[in-house]
């Protein structure tokens, strides 16, 4: 159910590696438990964030929750279709990436689940 060419938080966040950029998003658990979304705060790009650290927030009809970053570093582009559509979250969470970052620290994927271990966790 979740894709394996990621890591997980959690915090209910993905992060897929792509050279050497980190692609973040909320998890199809996070998505279900937040209910529909219609708003997604995100921040600037260029704005440093550190790992674990609020870099965003999202609004369903639900609740209001922060967004936590997998792995530190710079934010090198951030999905601005999701504040114009933010129920692209609903329907494909694990497409609808929310930023990128150039990752501060290998070491920072330490730590983080496997899909197996985060199905695991959210069981």
């Amino acid at each position: 159910m979740y894709p394996s060419d990621r890591k997980y938080t959690n915090d209910h966040e993905w992060v897929r590696f792509e050279g050497e950029t980190g692609v973040v998003g909320i998890t199809d658990y996070a998505q279900q438990q937040l209910g529909d979304v219609v708003y997604v705060e995100l921040p600037d790009v260029g704005k440093t964030v550190t790992k674990g650290e609020v870099f965003g927030t999202i609004e369903s009809v639900k609740a209001v929750s922060e967004l936590f970053a997998p792995v530190g570093g710079e934010v090198v582009e951030v999905n601005t279709a999701l504040t114009q559509s933010p129920e692209q979250v609903n329907g494909d969470p694990h497409g609808a990436w929310m930023i990128k970052l150039r990752p501060s620290s290998a070491a920072d994927a330490e730590g983080l689940l496997s899909a197996e271990q985060y199905s695991d966790l959210v069981k």
